[in-house]
């Protein structure tokens, strides 16, 4: 992966752990590399496209918003599609991030969302990247302008095909025939999975003879391993489609914020 393929890279490192940063596509992490080993899908493995590499934060929605529609405080709104017939994971993902603060341990980045047909709200977004030994620490944040708005915020890391996963959900999202998810919950699915699950565990990674821990505040978890050569594992604030089924409403000024904490063991 080229600097000029996703602009230049931001690395921070702690020990055998080093992470690169891609702030100008999508404020999102290019690469994280334990003892060497790559653990995510980089740029142009399996397309270019801002959708399909590295870990990158979802908002100010996560997942898909059925048709790109939604209703807040009683107004209809439409987002463009553009994931087949829905909206999918926000703006922040396709849009250049600033520098806000860098150190050889930490980087924080700032986006000013758009107010216009892409998102009407405007706003303002934060994330901070930390090492410390085997510990790879993000914070994520959405931040109401003017106007309230609705708020759905998370991270989609695509994860090299790991051996073996460890993870233990309560319940999960069924999904329609649109393969939205929708309310009631119910028990979790079979695998493969592309799902929505209620989980407050650690999940585990196993690959290449190492492990990755992973732990949110968030207690939303959607799974992607329909692929061969790479699960996605996104915690996130709420489910897809959150903003009909319930999103956080922000208050002029109002924050929603989350972490998630990256562990090899």
């Amino acid at each position: 992966m080229s600097a000029a393929a996703c602009g230049p890279l931001i690395a921070i490192a702690s020990g055998p752990l080093s992470v690169d940063i891609a702030a100008s596509a999508g404020g999102r992490i290019a690469q994280i590399r334990q003892g060497g080993a790559e653990w995510l899908l980089g740029y142009g493995e399996q397309n270019a496209a801002p959708i399909a590499w590295g870990s990158y934060p979802m908002l100010p929605w996560a997942g898909r918003i059925r048709h790109g529609r939604f209703g807040f405080q009683g107004n209809p709104y439409q987002l463009p599609l553009d994931h087949g017939e829905h909206a999918i994971h926000g703006v922040g993902y396709k849009l250049p991030w600033q520098v806000v603060g860098h150190s050889p341990r930490h980087a924080e980045l700032s986006l000013q969302l758009p107010c216009d047909a892409r998102w009407p709200f405007g706003g303002s977004a934060w994330q901070r990247f930390e090492v410390d030994g085997n510990r790879l620490r993000m914070e994520l944040s959405v931040t109401a302008g003017a106007q309230a708005m609705p708020a759905v915020i998370g991270w989609h890391p695509w994860f090299r095909k790991p051996e073996r996963i460890e993870f233990a959900p309560t319940q999960a999202y069924p999904r329609d025939r649109d393969g939205i998810a929708i309310l009631p919950l119910a028990p979790p699915p079979p695998r493969p999975w592309d799902d929505c699950f209620i989980n407050r565990e650690p999940v585990i990674l196993h690959r290449g003879g190492q492990s990755v821990r992973l732990t949110s505040d968030c207690a939303h978890w959607v799974v992607y391993d329909e692929r061969d050569d790479a699960t996605c594992v996104e915690p996130q604030s709420g489910p897809p489609d959150g903003f009909n089924l319930g999103p956080t409403r922000l208050a002029p000024g109002a924050t929603c914020a989350a972490w998630f904490l990256m562990e090899w063991l």
